[in-house]
């Protein structure tokens, strides 16, 4: 028997907001589209799930096709289904956020589609509701480092106090007490002091640090409460 005949057909598609950390500043990457409609104009990467594939499993293999990455962070963070969304065809998007180290895979990103790292603020205009996508995928982002140590996800396997003070700052949208934050993150057990120097960001070196894996689950939560309040917005 032929059940659901009377249904709809509606297309699922994942789309992956993609963020990405220099050391400096937060990042997202976009792509030139590379279909109608909209094609040739900027957008996040995105596909539709295939029948043999879950949505998670559609949002990884988007990921890896731009990027060859494999077993990247990635985290659901909301549904975009109104009607109207796309003119020509009813489509239903899953949206997805990674992190990756973006000067560790600078190499490897894939030329076809014409790919792009981006000032996360200020990007260009992105086609459909790609823009409502990115403000929720940085409220999640948000809402869970503010329990989970995931944005050392963001970070290269050793890194300075100042780039994680500059990576809170960005993704928090707050200016931060440099001498309490790196006193307040010594003291957290969280992050090993390594013997080597930063050389080329700073003139007397800021030594390297790398994660405390063994600890960071039990230790995260004592950090995180020094932040200062943030908001969910913007």
């Amino acid at each position: 028997m032929n059940f659901y005949n009377n249904e709809p057909g509606i297309l699922i598609a994942v789309d992956c907001i993609i963020f990405g950390f220099n050391g400096e500043s937060l990042e997202i990457l976009l792509i030139k589209r590379g279909i109608e409609p909209e094609r040739n104009k900027w957008s996040l990467m995105g596909g539709f799930v295939q029948s043999d594939e879950s949505p998670e499993g559609a949002a990884s293999r988007v990921l890896n096709k731009l990027t060859g990455l494999e077993n990247v962070y990635m985290e659901d963070c909301g549904i975009f289904g109104d009607p109207g969304r796309e003119s020509h065809r009813r489509v239903i998007s899953i949206t997805y956020f990674a992190l990756i180290d973006t000067l560790q895979y600078q190499h490897i990103i894939s030329d076809e589609y014409e790919a792009k790292w981006f000032p996360l603020d200020e990007h260009p205009t992105l086609i459909f509701d790609h823009e409502e996508m990115i403000t929720a995928a940085k409220r999640k982002l948000r809402s869970k480092a503010a329990l989970y140590p995931i944005l050392f996800e963001l970070l290269p396997e050793k890194f300075t106090i100042p780039q994680i003070a500059s990576l809170y700052e960005c993704v928090y949208n707050i200016e931060l007490d440099k001498r309490n934050f790196s006193r307040k993150l010594l003291s957290s057990g969280l992050i090993i002091k390594l013997k080597e120097k930063d050389k080329e960001n700073s003139k007397k070196g800021a030594f390297f640090y790398r994660l405390n894996t063994e600890i960071y689950k039990e230790k995260i939560m004592s950090f995180l409460r020094y932040l200062p309040s943030w908001s969910m917005e913007g």
